[in-house]
């Protein structure tokens, strides 16, 4: 109580008209001098406040060429070129193809393996040859495949050559049958479909779907295909179409009813339907399915119609003083974080890394050093799944893995002022698509800020001691579907690494019949479709280099009698501690009561203490889930990264990925089997990678309409890796002494507060300065056709992909 008297003495001191300081110090502020000591100032009289200025200009440079840095405009103009000169590919220029032509469906960067790398990051060699990763759709044949190709060295020369990109794949071949190569049949198919249930639909839902301008409902399938030896499985829902604008609030607009379709081979004379679903009832045909449903007594059930309630329109009662400006925040004397704009390499308050970037996964970090040791020499997305359950056989069967959309591709434009601070700095990303590079500017988006709570606080009888939390963050979001994917990867002054996603957009929601079991019941005819979201990332930690083990530490309840105890047995706890050693032992989940952390260490690099120095990696949030789903017949053999929480590998150049957006293609055959990956190896004093999950298992509720949020988050955390906190060497921190109910010291450690004025103007969101894409055609025509996404289709694209 006494401490509590002494924190209210010092708040109203600081909260009085007298709040700036005589001890404070601004150097945008005139007439202002220190004591002797430097941090304790004095006040002179006030001038008045001058502009906040600051140099713009930013100096920092690289102190190494980015080699995970995307292929520019030039190099992928020029292997464009070069695969339109191979004869063996029988290439024909994206403009001009057919479904029955063979084109090129992605060029970049294919990145360095890390045996090659790191001798350049550590001064000892070398730049490593810049090769590109090629893709080709060979679409004319009755077998239509997809296959990966290596072009290097660049840039293109005489010793460039074109080779199957084999390694990356534990298949043997980095090729992959596709199952959706005539996207146009399909849909015509289809409209066919509808046409032949029109009457039905008519009278039902007082709309159709053939195909014409006029259509009010549509058809969508799931993914992945149902593919047996003479069969390529899937099911179609029909769904209402939005008013106006098309876009991915269709997906809480389900009509509940399916069918059942056989999309073997290329001929769509031989598709066929295999059956309808409606209300509880399977119908082996078409007319099967017309004779019941114009019998008596056939229950009719409601539809789901688009109206305000799914829209994004501000709704409700206005709040109180809601009309006044948010709080917005400032950089009063400029940005405290460096930026190589050409070679996308950052520093900030002791980090230093290199950002890459790819059409499947986005953005990734590389060579992450704090205090100028590397701690990661990669962290980056590798997949996420939405697995989710029903009683009806559409959803039942849904299990998207998003990176065949491309979190790159669909890593559009940010909006200042909203997705990020309006004083955040911006940078570009390209793909390649189509034989055009498409730019979205302003994708990725770099800011400091204060969290609003202090990283440290103490309070004594007389003194208060705080440190302000300040985060470092790049941000990222992608427009995968109906929900937006925001990444961050977020930097403390403690040397912490935060990995966050956060979702937001339309659940896709089922048809209410007999769903009870699978979801809430949201609206009359809407059911919350439950599903699981598991997004794996990709962690590869260098802790004292390359040499390491993973820490088991537990702590567990026991009894133990002491020297002290009298002979007594004391209730308590205690760490037991153990290696990771062996890959058979390296699936691993999270311990009940978070009473387990995994730690990398290297044994041979102790701290004066004789304790491990290492990083830990641990949840930050309760929902860092894994697979509900066990031995899903949806994913087969490619869901083995999501049936746990964590797992520890052997670090391998041909074993880069734990997954491919290939795999979507053929699930029941990857290119890519992470279960592979465990053949038994040792994991003691060895390279190791990190695969660890974020999610939530989402059962979306009334509060999910229109729009649904989740967030799940990792920490890479310092676990005796530095003699004490490091944040203490920040100035951003003070100390005051208090006496007699008021302040009678401050130290500011040498940090200011700011005085001068600042132009709000520099805070306000460009809106007007949206860019969307910036497109260049490649090689040799302009093509606008959208980028391949062979198994997400329906009959509407999400506008702007």
């Amino acid at each position: 109580m006494q401490l509590a008297v002494y924190f209210l003495a010092a708040a109203a001191a600081i909260g009085s008209s007298t709040f700036a300081f005589p001890w404070f110090r601004d150097p945008c502020a005139a007439g202002f001098a220190s004591l002797p000591h430097g941090n304790r100032q004095n006040r002179k009289e006030d001038a008045s406040p001058e502009i906040c200025q600051y140099d713009k200009e930013d100096n920092t440079k690289a102190p190494l060429k980015n080699i995970f840095s995307a292929l520019d405009g030039n190099e992928i103009a020029a292997v464009t070129s070069f695969l339109h000169k191979q004869r063996e590919l029988n290439l024909t220029a994206a403009v001009k193809a057919t479904s029955w032509d063979n084109t090129i469906d992605l060029v970049e960067l294919l990145q360095p393996n890390k045996s090659d790398a790191l001798p350049y990051l550590n001064g000892d060699g070398p730049a490593p040859d810049r090769y590109a990763r090629v893709g080709i759709q060979f679409k004319a044949t009755e077998e239509p495949y997809i296959q990966d190709y290596m072009v290097g060295p660049l840039p293109v020369s005489h010793r460039t050559k074109l080779q199957p990109l084999n390694y990356l794949y534990n298949k043997g071949v980095g090729k992959q049958r596709i199952y959706h190569a005539d996207i146009n049949e399909e849909v015509a198919f289809y409209a066919k479909i509808g046409a032949s249930v029109a009457d039905i639909t008519l009278d039902l839902w007082n709309g159709t779907f053939m195909g014409l301008p006029n259509d009010t409902v549509f058809v969508k399938g799931f993914e992945p295909l149902q593919i047996g030896n003479q069969s390529v499985i899937t099911w179609l829902q029909f769904w209402s179409y939005p008013i106006g604008t098309i876009d991915d609030r269709a997906s809480v607009l389900p009509l509940g009813l399916h069918t059942k379709i056989n999309i073997a081979g290329r001929d769509p004379s031989k598709w066929s339907v295999l059956g309808w679903y409606y209300n509880g009832n399977f119908y082996k045909t078409t007319e099967a399915f017309r004779k019941a449903y114009f019998s008596p007594g056939f229950q009719k059930r409601g539809a789901n119609v688009d109206g305000l309630w799914a829209q994004l329109m501000r709704d409700g009662e206005p709040r109180p003083r809601d009309t006044l400006v948010a709080p917005v925040q400032v950089q009063p004397q400029g940005r405290r974080f460096g930026v190589d704009v050409k070679e996308k390499y950052i520093e900030w308050m002791g980090f230093s890394l290199y950002i890459g970037f790819t059409r499947d996964t986005g953005i990734r970090l590389f060579d992450v050093r704090y205090n100028g040791e590397r701690i990661v020499y990669e962290l980056g997305l590798e997949e996420a799944l939405s697995h989710y359950a029903s009683d009806e056989p559409m959803q039942s069967g849904v299990a998207f893995l998003d990176s065949l959309e491309g979190f790159g591709r669909v890593s559009y434009e940010l909006v200042q002022g909203y997705d990020c601070p309006s004083d955040a700095t911006f940078l570009n990303t390209s793909y390649f698509t189509n034989e055009e590079t498409r730019t979205h500017a302003n994708s990725i988006c770099l800011f400091e800020m204060d969290s609003g709570h202090p990283l440290q606080r103490y309070a004594s009888s007389n003194t208060v001691s705080v440190t302000k939390s300040l985060v470092f963050t790049i941000r990222s979001i992608s427009a995968v579907g109906n929900y937006d994917f925001i990444f961050d990867y977020e930097f403390f002054l403690d040397g912490s690494i935060h990995v966050t996603v956060r979702l937001s957009g339309y659940i896709q929601a089922s048809y209410w019949a007999h769903s009870g079991d699978y979801g809430f019941r949201i609206r009359d005819n809407l059911s919350g479709s439950m599903h699981d979201h598991v997004i794996s990332y990709k962690l590869d930690m260098d802790v004292n280099g390359t040499a390491n083990s993973l820490l088991k530490t537990t702590v567990v309840p026991t009894r133990e009698r002491y020297p002290w105890s009298d002979g007594e047995l004391v209730n308590t706890m205690k760490l037991e501690k153990s290696f990771i050693d062996n890959e058979r032992l390296s699936k691993l989940n999270w311990a009940p009561n978070s009473a387990t952390t995994y730690t990398v260490v290297n044994k041979d690099a102790k701290n004066i203490y004789g304790e491990y120095r290492g990083y830990r990696v641990s949840p930050v949030t309760s929902s860092t889930t894994y697979l509900t789903v066990q031995n899903s017949e949806s994913l087969k053999r490619s869901g083995g990264w999501a049936t746990h929480n964590l797992y520890a590998l052997k670090r391998k150049d041909t074993e880069p990925h734990s997954t491919s957006s290939y795999n979507n293609l053929d699930v029941g055959d990857p290119v890519i089997d992470f279960n592979k990956f465990f053949d038994g190896e040792s994991l003691d004093q060895e390279d190791l990678v990190l695969y660890f999950n974020l999610g939530m298992h989402h059962i979306p509720d009334t509060s999910d309409l229109p729009n649904t949020t989740a967030v799940s988050s990792m920490g890479i955390i310092p676990q005796n890796f530095h003699l004490e906190n490091p944040s203490r060497a920040t100035r951003q921190q003070i100390r005051l002494t208090f006496e007699e109910g008021k302040a009678s010291q401050a130290e500011i450690f040498g940090s200011s507060h700011a005085t001068c004025t600042f132009d709000m103007k520099n805070v306000k969101p460009n809106l007007a300065g949206y860019k969307g894409d910036i497109v260049v055609p490649k090689f040799p025509f302009l093509s606008t056709n959208v980028s391949f996404a062979p198994t997400r289709l329906g009959s509407q694209t999400r506008p702007g992909s």
